[in-house]
C-alpha cells in the first residue's frame, strides 16, 4: 500500500475514520487537512499558509492525510504513493452527516481551533454539509477518474471503495499483512 497515503471522498464518507484506522494499523502519522485549513471562527487559512503547512507535513517519509482540498491537491498527490477514494452512496453519507452533525452540535464538541458545528450550520445555512455533499457527490465522480488518468498522477495506486463492506475488507487485509 505504501507509506504515503491520501484518503479522499465526500463529506461524511468516513475519510478521517478510515485514515485513523490505517494510521493505527500501519503505525503511520495521520493528519486531517481540516486541522490545517480551519482557523478560529471557521476562517479558512490563507492559501499560502495552508500550502506551507501541507508542504511541511508531506515532506516526511511516511504519513496518512485525509481531505479533498483542491488548492493543495498538487502537493499531496505528487508525494503520495496510494490514494484511497471513498465513493459511497448518498444515503450512507447523509446518514453519517446527520449522526455526526447532531452529536457534535448537541455536545458542542470542539473541532479544529475550537470551532464547533451548529444545528443552523448543519441544516439551514448556504454552507450546509448536506447541500455541500449533494453538490460534490456528482462532481467528484466526474472529476476524480479524469484526474487519475493524468500523467502526473500515474504513479498513484488507486483504491476505489464503493461500500462499507469493501472498506472493511481492505482493513481486514491490512491486519493480515502485519
Amino acid at each position: 500500500m505504501g507509506e504515503r497515503i491520501v484518503v479522499v471522498g465526500n463529506r461524511g464518507s468516513g475519510k478521517t475514520t478510515l485514515a485513523k484506522q490505517l494510521s493505527q494499523r500501519l503505525n503511520l502519522p495521520h493528519v486531517e487537512l481540516d486541522a490545517l485549513h480551519w482557523e478560529p471562527n471557521w476562517t479558512p487559512a490563507e492559501t499560502a499558509v495552508f500550502r506551507q503547512r501541507v508542504t511541511e507535513i508531506t515532506n516526511g517519509a511516511a504519513w496518512i492525510v485525509d481531505g479533498n482540498y483542491s488548492k493543495v491537491r498538487d502537493i499531496i498527490w505528487a508525494r503520495a504513493e496510494t490514494l484511497i477514494w471513498l465513493d459511497y452512496p448518498l444515503h450512507i453519507i447523509f446518514w453519517r452527516l446527520l449522526r455526526r452533525g447532531l452529536t457534535r452540535s448537541i455536545t458542542r464538541q470542539p473541532l479544529w481551533n475550537d470551532n464547533v458545528e451548529t444545528l443552523r450550520g448543519l441544516f439551514f445555512s448556504r454552507d450546509s454539509l448536506f447541500i455541500w455533499a449533494l453538490k460534490k457527490q456528482w462532481s467528484r465522480r466526474r472529476e476524480y477518474p479524469q484526474l487519475f488518468r493524468q500523467p502526473e498522477n500515474a504513479h498513484l495506486t488507486i483504491i476505489h471503495l464503493r461500500s462499507r463492506r469493501q472498506t472493511r475488507q481492505l482493513l481486514a487485509n491490512i491486519h493480515l499483512e502485519i
